[in-house]
């Protein structure tokens, strides 16, 4: 996920700078900046998850990981769709359903991390 960002971030940059107007322009790079955010949160789920293995822990992952696919993945194809495409009333809706994945998946985070005893990280070994 963190190099398709990159490769996307560059296809933006390079290829669609003089192929999309600023709106447009700006959706797309709101996609990659949210898809590499994420992709810092599948990494802190795939440590936490080798350390102490949680079902709370595997649901995040996969909640991010959807959420990636569905907020960015859906940003990607309204920034390139035509202004009068009808796949933009589908494609629209699930760009609100990804960013409910991401916070789904933040909550299970902070319910994880709640659950731990104060004044101890065991993860960290302190």
């Amino acid at each position: 996920m963190g190099g398709l960002a990159v490769i996307l971030g560059a296809f933006g940059a390079h290829v669609l700078k003089d192929v999309l107007d600023a709106y447009h322009k700006g959706i797309f790079e709101k996609g990659v900046t949210y898809q590499f955010y994420h992709v810092f949160a599948l990494i802190a789920c795939s440590l936490l998850y080798a350390q102490k293995p949680s079902q709370i822990i595997r649901v995040a992952y996969w909640f991010f990981f959807f959420g990636i696919i569905a907020f960015s993945g859906s940003l990607y194809a309204l920034s390139l769709l035509a202004e009068d495409s009808a796949l933009k009333s589908i494609v629209g809706p699930i760009t609100p359903l990804g960013g409910l994945l991401f916070i789904v998946a933040w909550v299970l985070l902070a319910i994880f991390a709640l659950k731990r005893p104060f004044g101890k990280n065991r993860l960290l070994g302190i």
